[in-house]
């Protein structure tokens, strides 16, 4: 038996009624976090050390913004805070001196509409007629009603009431309000097969699996197209945090989860439908840490631009929960000398990959495409290869691998052929 997490997005169909009191919710967790971050940058510049969520709620309890929100939608707000610092302190610590510490919530003079999110003690579900009661601060409770009865439509196929609800965000998108659902169930799948399948997650081909007899590449061609589009949009802005540049982030942040959810998604079909039961996956938690010598890795000016926007630990997690559904374990790996050795004999050889893409054993003449060969390296990690035990396996399929692309116009990946 597992927990297993999913979010849910809905629309409000009664969205004048309530699209006022959101705002002064939405305002309010904005002034809030300015507060936290005034506090920060005190404490910053007199002790040299940033507060963390408990000392920031602390000191900030009997604020007049605090008491705007409801108690718990007043801890998330700093608790979000303390978690931007500490990412900005990680990005420091990994070297990327571009990092900058969270800013402050303004739009000129005025503050934008932050996300509120509403724990258990402030939100009130009815199932029945497809609403949910969220709760004010007490300050705001003295202008208007207690709390705001939000209508909501979810997808089809999606019943909230087979879960269960930890969370209410209400977020501000494409000018109008929308709320998330934050759930939480248990299930027990049975797993597809106890087949092995290795991912090698890259630059020119965001993934390459291996299934031991077969494999896939899924390039990540259309999502540096979009990284190159919106940083050459976004450095034409004037102001980096102007509307414009905000719009820009929002819609690239937008159209990476997509590419990243259908390509995890497909990924997880190809596994179910092979029998696959447990997926490793090549660790690239060290991919941005210093050389040998010391010094930062250059993987030239494209890689290191890819390697900055790319979120390949959000593609993790994602394939992680979708293989969980499935019944499928996922395993994180070394990938410490896999596109060095050759998957078909084991020889290790640093000149081996003569190219981009190519892989070429000088040992047992084997000849596999660089992304295919890590993949297969990663997935023997967990399953040796049969290959090594001096039978003759055809390993043609190292050299061609079935290529799945990303169809915009449907938003899936589709074989090569197809498309």
């Amino acid at each position: 038996m597992s927990r297993t997490i999913r979010t849910f997005e809905a629309t409000i169909p009664n969205q004048q009624q309530v699209r006022d009191d959101l705002d002064q919710l939405g305002w309010a967790a904005s002034k809030l976090w300015n507060v936290g971050r005034y506090y920060a940058q005190e404490q910053w510049d007199e002790t040299g050390e940033i507060p963390d969520d408990g000392e920031l709620k602390a000191e900030l309890k009997g604020h007049e913004r605090y008491t705007d929100l409801h108690s718990q939608s007043s801890q998330r707000v700093l608790e979000e805070l303390a978690e931007a610092f500490n990412g900005w302190f990680g990005k420091r610590r990994n070297g990327d001196d571009r990092a900058r510490p969270p800013g402050y919530r303004k739009n000129g003079d005025s503050h934008p509409r932050s996300t509120v999110s509403f724990k258990a003690a402030g939100f009130k579900h009815d199932a029945q007629f497809t609403r949910v009661r969220l709760s004010k601060g007490r300050n705001l409770k003295e202008h208007r009603s207690d709390f705001i009865l939000c209508e909501y439509q979810t997808r089809p196929g999606v019943d909230l009431t087979e879960w269960d609800i930890q969370q209410v965000r209400a977020v501000y998108k494409r000018d109008e309000w929308r709320l998330q659902f934050v759930c939480r169930t248990t299930i027990d799948p049975e797993p597809p097969g106890d087949g092995v399948a290795g991912v090698d997650l890259g630059i020119c081909n965001f993934a390459a699996v291996s299934f031991g007899g077969e494999s896939v590449l899924y390039p990540g061609g259309a999502l540096k197209e979009d990284e190159y589009y919106f940083s050459k949009k976004k450095a034409k802005c004037d102001d980096s945090s102007s509307r414009e540049a905000t719009r820009l982030d929002r819609k690239r942040t937008g159209r990476r989860t997509h590419f990243l959810h259908a390509l995890s998604k497909a990924t997880v079909k190809e596994c179910v439908e092979r029998g696959v039961g447990t997926l490793v996956v090549g660790d690239l938690g060290g991919i941005r840490e210093d050389d040998e010598n010391g010094e930062s890795r250059n993987w030239g000016d494209h890689g290191n631009l890819d390697l900055h926007g790319w979120a390949f630990d959000r593609f993790t997690t994602l394939l992680d929960y979708k293989a969980e559904a499935e019944g499928i374990d996922v395993e994180l790996v070394s990938e410490r000398d896999t596109s060095k050795s050759c998957s078909a004999c084991g020889h290790t050889d640093d000149t081996q990959r003569v190219e981009r893409g190519l892989y070429v054993c000088e040992k047992c003449d084997t000849v596999a495409n660089a992304d295919v060969n890590g993949a297969e390296n990663i997935r023997q990690k967990v399953l040796p290869s049969l290959a090594t035990d001096g039978g003759d396996r055809d390993n043609g399929w190292l050299a061609q691998p079935a290529v799945h692309l990303f169809d915009r116009s449907e938003g899936v990946f589709a074989p090569r052929e197809q498309l």
